[in-house]
């Protein structure tokens, strides 16, 4: 599933403000960022996302910093910060395939969220518990998943 960057405009604003530059893929240090193909629409094509599965994002606001049309707005990199700029997606928990929800105890997903104890909370036998409203989508969870396929997935917000 594709998610927007942290601090993305929303819905057809980003698209409208991307020049499709890639800076914002040059300054991530963690290699997340990737790019659209043709497939996606010419609308769409050669701007950036990611793929929670494949590398979440660390909010670090690096590629915000590197974005010269304001498509990518910049964003306080502390807990407050998150929640009050980045809203990339939200976490959703399938109980059928968690472990946690089937008898063995696991927790990587809340161990990976940086929101850990806001976003997502911990139940018995470490079952996961997103909280919507919390949850900035940053993917860290859904990357961290031993279930394959995973148990957990960040689904985009849309507008």
């Amino acid at each position: 599933m594709a998610l927007p960057l942290p601090g993305a405009l929303a819905g057809d604003a980003f698209y409208d403000a991307c020049v499709s530059c890639f800076r914002c893929a040059d300054a991530c240090p963690n290699g997340c960022v990737k790019f659209h193909g043709l497939s996606a629409g010419l609308d769409k094509a050669f701007t950036p996302y990611i793929k929670a599965r494949e590398r979440g994002c660390i909010l670090c606001g690096e590629c915000t910093k590197a974005c010269p049309t304001g498509a990518l707005q910049p964003f306080d990199v502390s807990r407050e910060g998150w929640r009050a700029g980045v809203k990339m997606g939200r976490a959703r928990v399938n109980k059928d395939m968690c472990y946690s929800f089937n008898g063995r105890t696991c927790g990587a997903c809340y161990q990976a969220c940086p929101l850990a104890g806001e976003a997502m909370k911990i139940g018995v036998f470490e079952t996961p518990h997103v909280v919507t409203d919390a949850c900035v989508g940053c993917g860290l969870c859904e990357q961290a998943c031993l279930h394959l396929p995973q148990a957990i997935r960040v689904l985009p917000v849309v507008g």
